[in-house]
């Protein structure tokens, strides 16, 4: 897009309302400059997309639920503002802490680890965590899980996050203090690309040495993930930080037009909230730009917005902005609709000559 021109909003000189409403304050943030005006935007969009009916994923790196923030994801899938969730295992983990009733505290960074193991606490910056009270607690629910669980069939972790909120949802003590049990409830599909890499898949271990085996299918998770995207008429991602869930949501693109030739031409709209750079080339400080080239998103001018912020700060004024001001939608219940989107996509496929594969120019609007 051509910026090269003076036509822009006027700058205000901001005045603030102590009655104020979010609103009002997001506005605020859009009219004026730099990240500021990258989140007002981005909350702007986030509405457009909820809006507009679109498939929304949201992607969660980083530590977000050992700070409380999976209550703001449990809000957001409970109005269907969130449709599907990639995360890490860790994030799954630790949101599983508050549904059982294991504390999680308010502690200090400036701290000397060496005293804070003798005294059997675990840090997260300045978040403190139990050893035994609360991870030795939750390995054994986790533990208890899986033991028989997922042992006789391959599994993604769409249908491993789906037990584990099942099982919490019944025997925890607090099951509504989780997004993972609410996923559950309204059919969110929640996928730990990464799922080696956590305590989950650790407290399998166990299990192991006594001969149980547990078969991730990973390429059907990847297919499936694709799959939403392809039967959305519009589809869009929340990326919270960056690493491997945001690159699992984008890779949808890529994976229907490079490698299933659908010339699907990736997501519609996507709002990334990083601190990473760009100009170290790892994906988490990717521009959405970038993605482009790979096929990861529709459009390189539009419908796309980088907010350069911390996503504990960032996250809740763009969630509080399209709960404040969007109708609840109903929900969408992917997790039932998986199988038969993956046989969609599979039969589709299949149906295609190898001559004809190579030259398709479906697109998922026609």
């Amino acid at each position: 897009m051509d910026h090269h021109h003076f036509h822009g909003k006027d700058i205000p000189h901001i005045k603030l309302d102590p009655k104020m409403k979010i609103e009002e304050l997001v506005e605020i943030y859009a009219r004026s400059g730099f990240n500021g005006r990258q989140l007002g935007e981005a909350a702007k969009l986030y509405t457009k997309m909820i809006k507009e009916n679109a498939v929304i994923c949201l992607t969660v790196s980083g530590a977000l639920t050992p700070v409380g923030f999976g209550g703001i994801i449990k809000t957001l899938i409970e109005k269907g503002f969130v449709d599907w969730i990639v995360t890490t295992g860790a994030n799954v983990y630790h949101e599983d802490h508050f549904a059982w009733g294991f504390p999680v505290k308010q502690g200090h960074y400036e701290v000397d680890d060496m005293k804070l193991y003798e005294k059997e606490i675990v840090r997260i910056r300045d978040v403190f965590i139990k050893f035994y009270e609360t991870l030795e607690a939750e390995d054994k629910v986790v533990q208890k899980m899986f033991k028989e669980n997922l042992t006789d069939k391959p599994f993604t972790s769409a249908e491993f996050c789906n037990l584990m909120g099942k099982i919490s949802k019944k025997n925890a003590k607090y099951p509504k203090r989780s997004f993972i049990t609410t996923a559950y409830d309204y059919d969110v599909p929640v996928y730990v690309p990464a799922l080696l890499d956590s305590s989950l898949a650790m407290n399998l271990a166990v299990h192991r040495f006594r001969d149980k085996l547990y078969n991730l299918d990973f390429v059907r998770e990847i297919i499936e993930q694709a799959a939403i995207v392809y039967h959305s008429k519009k589809s869009g991602i929340l990326e919270l930080g960056g690493g491997v869930p945001k690159n699992s949501a984008q890779q949808t693109g890529p994976l229907l037009d490079q490698i299933l030739k659908r010339n699907d031409g990736g997501q519609d709209y996507i709002i990334q909230i990083t601190d990473a750079r760009p100009d170290t080339g790892g994906l988490s400080g990717a521009t959405l730009q970038e993605g482009k080239s790979w096929g990861k998103v529709q459009d390189a001018y539009h419908d796309m917005i980088t907010v350069y912020a911390d996503s504990t700060i960032a996250f809740p004024i763009l969630a509080l902005y399209a709960l404040s001001n969007q109708k609840p939608r109903k929900p969408k219940r992917l997790y039932k609709k998986l199988g038969q989107y993956y046989n969609n996509l599979r039969d589709e496929f299949l149906s295609e000559s190898p001559s004809k594969v190579d030259s398709v120019k479906h697109r998922k609007r026609n």
